[in-house]
């Protein structure tokens, strides 16, 4: 069986592991961390960077560093996990779902700006498969009405908009480093933070509330606690598993987009006769190869197709049910405006294998019964 995903390995892992156990310092913030805080910094060219427990708990610190409080609403799509409204949910936000774009599967920058309301607080722009949104014209509505960008970049890393890192053009961006994502520490994300201003209430709320950060730094001669906060630090093993990836990131980059393309060249037929839609990437947009993902006709055709590829070894899968449709959703936001594309999106899309290490041969398999299946139907 061709799994959907095999967490990437680098080489360095248990090497780094075995380094952090024997520097007696694994609860973290000690030198591995500390490696890829810094390399994201570099890379993304923003204030701070934060490794947390994971891409959630980094929306959960974008939100409470967003003040968000009971009644605020959020703007951000239906279509994407459920981490993205949990964070402003669990600081009694309600939530205004927009539709997408059918190209990008990116929340409809034209539709943000009518769901504004007088009780907005929060513009939360999901980058669905490593693809930006169009954050020239999100940032130009927030600017104008006063209200905070947080980049739901778990997809991200390693992606830009007009050369700028996704996760560092917003006032917060988050990045998750779970198994499924291009690096990985098994569980983990990152904290981006844009403003200086802001570092030190992140280091608080991170630290349980405490000012530890700063006591560590030889700022205050003892801690306490002073804000909110929960226990958003990772363990250093985490880190060291992560860091050996960050050092090799353009070598597992330039794997994935090999396995990308070569996806796109080998269905690019298929798409051109009609039988399925391919991925659009926006000129403006480097992509990071997060995902390959393709369109059937309807649900019901993905369905046989997902059962077809099965059946010759390959898994496939679908992706998010639209959180509006969902009990939760409902309960917590409302849809503004027309469901044109995002469930139709969710009926469709079909996601298939893709990690680091997947071979050109695989590749080409999976892509041939794509289009026997279709030969056949």
């Amino acid at each position: 069986m061709i799994s959907f995903n095999i967490p990437p390995y680098a080489g360095k892992e248990k090497e780094y592991i075995a380094q952090a156990i024997e520097n007696r310092k694994i609860c973290g913030d000690g030198e591995f961390t500390r490696k890829c805080n810094a390399l994201i910094e570099e890379r993304t060219k923003t204030a701070k960077a934060l490794l947390v427990t994971s891409g959630s708990t980094a929306l959960d610190m974008a939100a409470v560093l967003s003040n968000i409080e009971p009644g605020d609403e959020v703007i951000l799509p239906s279509y994407t996990f459920v981490s993205t409204a949990n964070a402003f949910v669990l600081r009694g936000a309600n939530l205004v779902f927009v539709d997408i774009r059918p190209d990008t599967q990116n929340i409809d920058e034209k539709l943000i700006e009518e769901a504004v309301t007088e009780r907005t607080r929060v513009i939360a722009p999901v980058h669905y498969a490593g693809v930006g949104c169009e954050m020239d014209t999100i940032m130009d509505i927030a600017k104008r009405h006063n209200l905070i960008v947080v980049e739901d970049a778990a997809q991200g890393v390693m992606s830009a908009y007009k050369g700028r890192g996704l996760g560092s053009i917003g006032d917060y961006g988050c990045y998750s480093f779970h198994e499924t994502k291009n690096y990985s520490m098994g569980e983990g994300g990152a904290l981006l933070i844009n403003d200086e201003a802001k570092v030190d209430r992140a280091e608080i709320i991170r630290e349980k509330g405490t000012d530890r950060s700063r006591f560590l730094k030889g700022m205050v001669d003892k801690y306490t606690w002073v804000d909110m906060g929960s226990s958003y630090l990772p363990s250093e093993l985490n880190a060291a598993y992560l860091y050996a990836q960050m050092e090799m990131a353009d070598d597992i980059n330039e794997n994935r987009m090999a396995s990308w393309n070569s996806y796109y060249e080998q269905l690019s037929e298929l798409a051109g006769k009609g039988r399925i839609e391919l991925p659009v990437i926006p000129e403006e947009c480097e992509h990071n190869a997060h995902m390959f993902y393709i369109k059937a006709k309807d649900i019901e055709e993905r369905t046989k197709l997902i059962a077809y590829l099965n059946e010759n070894g390959i898994q496939a899968v679908f992706h998010y049910v639209p959180l509006h449709s969902a009990p939760a959703g409902s309960r917590f936001g409302r849809f503004h405006g027309e469901d044109r594309y995002t469930t139709d999106t969710f009926e469709k899309l079909l996601r298939l294998p893709m990690y680091y290490g997947l071979r050109a041969d695989e590749v080409s398999y999976i892509s041939d019964k794509i289009k026997e299946f279709y030969a056949k139907n």
